[in-house]
């Protein structure tokens, strides 16, 4: 591979982190809050956040970077730059299978923190914050994990749009070199790699989240005894 095409790939790869760490900031945001909002004490709090999870991930991520780049652009009279453009569509599609996430880590809970927090006189929020927060974040992290790197595969799916992104790259640089194999490889390990970075840098996360839990209590000094008729009473 010429240093010009090979160049065209790095421009590929550091166009699918830029993807992935907008998209991830954006999907974790939704959620948080489309998680916290199915289990709201308000019925129809919990109804839209429903509604909004099934009808995302009841369709299909390719589908909503169409919709977003080719199909709104036209009813609104905008139209927004690729990156952006996916950046929204896998957020809020891949936001909608997190906020699954963060809803079970937080049925998870003990109810009686719950009640705890209600003794205690804590609004809401405060239980939210203090209480179930804390303890539902690190179980969320593994499946967290996954569903990044199902976010990083997704991110092939702008190629589509004409971004310069790696898969798009790659296709690029297949045409130049009329060989599948070679580049198609490399593309296999760059991808590999960053995967592999992600699960090693989530692993971590979790384990600094998780420290100190499940520990068990430190053991009490045994009292010392005094011997019989040493005169200390």
């Amino acid at each position: 591979m010429t240093s010009g095409l090979w160049e065209r790939v790095q421009d590929g790869v550091w166009i699918t982190i830029q993807l992935l760490v907008l998209s991830a900031l954006l999907a974790t945001a939704v959620s948080f809050v489309v998680g916290i909002a199915r289990t709201h004490r308000l019925w129809i709090v919990r109804f839209l956040a429903g509604f909004y999870t099934e009808v995302f991930r009841g369709t299909s991520a390719l589908v909503m970077i169409f919709w977003v780049f080719f199909v709104l652009p036209p009813a609104f009279g905008w139209q927004l730059v690729p990156l952006w453009a996916g950046t929204l569509a896998l957020g809020l599609t891949y936001g909608a299978y997190g906020s699954e996430i963060v809803r079970g880590a937080l049925a998870a809970v003990d109810p009686a923190q719950r009640e705890g927090g209600i003794a205690l006189s804590f609004t809401p929020w405060q239980r939210m914050r203090l209480i179930l927060l804390p303890q539902a974040v690190p179980e969320m992290i593994p499946p967290f994990s996954n569903l990044l790197i199902e976010l990083l595969k997704g991110t092939a799916l702008v190629s589509i749009m004409g971004m310069g992104d790696l898969a798009f790259s790659a296709n690029l640089v297949r045409l130049a070199l009329q060989e599948s194999a070679e580049i198609y490889t490399y593309i296999l390990l760059i991808y590999f790699v960053i995967a592999f970075l992600l699960t090693r840098s989530m692993r971590g996360l979790e384990k600094k989240l998780k420290a100190g839990v499940g520990k068990a209590p430190k053991k009490k000094a045994a009292a010392v005894r005094v011997p019989e008729g040493s005169g200390v009473s």
